[in-house]
């Protein structure tokens, strides 16, 4: 887990997915089945924090920090870097989309995830216009951003929604088997789900595994996490949308 954009390498590997999380537990808590699924098939996948998270009630940042790195190892995530923007009062302010434009540059992601745009948190609002934009500025020339031009050919949105409300996915990751490891990295922040909260049901681990539960419902698998998307997408295997064996 880097702590600068200066451990970041020229010659870094690029990505396949790169989350971009407000604060560290936002990817465990929207893609975190996914990201390890992904991981598991062979693809290159980080997460961007982009604040400490810090203050919460029972949290500090070096116990944040400790429960982050938990969560990275479990999650099995080949690269995870935090901004330290800051936190309760980001913004998507010219400096903060260089640096996060910067990442993108150097790290080369195919695909970035970024927080549901429509929410009640402005930290996550912000992050998501913040992202946007660095998605532009990436592939910029004459620039003395570090790294080269690029632009991450795909964006896709994540469930990390204060509001309560489901939008429509644009489609939903099947993620029965790695659901128990998404939980443990939730988990391992209990500075935010375990410490000062009642333990009565239903508790906010129970509730991140029972929304898990209704999207696994929706697609008629075990467990799932729903993804949007505000462009249309390209399909042309439709055994593999539905799942079903088509053709002979």
């Amino acid at each position: 887990m880097s702590s600068s954009l200066a451990e970041i390498p020229v010659d870094f590997e690029p990505l396949d997915i790169l989350c971009v999380a407000p604060h560290p537990d936002d990817a465990e808590i929207s893609v975190g089945g996914s990201l390890l699924k992904w991981h598991r098939m062979g693809q290159r996948v980080g997460v961007l924090d982009l604040t400490s998270g810090e203050p919460t009630p029972f949290g500090t940042p070096e116990i944040r920090r400790s429960e982050t790195q938990v969560a990275t190892k479990l999650l099995e995530l080949d690269f995870r870097l935090n901004l330290g923007l800051p936190n309760r009062s980001l913004e998507a302010t010219l400096d903060h989309r260089r640096a996060v434009a910067e990442v993108f540059r150097l790290t080369k992601p195919k695909v970035i995830l970024a927080p549901w745009p429509e929410d009640a948190h402005p930290d996550h609002v912000a992050a998501t216009q913040m992202i946007e934009a660095a998605r532009f500025w990436s592939k910029l020339t004459k620039t003395n951003m570090a790294g080269e031009p690029y632009h991450p050919p795909r964006i896709f949105y994540y469930w990390s929604i204060h509001l309560k409300i489901q939008p429509e996915p644009a489609f939903v990751v099947d993620i029965s088997e790695t659901i128990d490891e998404k939980m443990r990295a939730v988990e391992a922040y209990a500075s935010q789900f375990v410490t000062g909260r009642t333990l009565t049901f239903p508790t906010a681990l129970d509730d991140i595994r029972d929304r898990a539960r209704y999207w696994g419902w929706a697609i008629g698998k075990g467990y799932g996490e729903p993804i949007g998307s505000r462009e249309v997408l390209c399909v042309n295997d439709l055994g593999a949308v539905t799942g079903l064996k088509l053709g002979t």
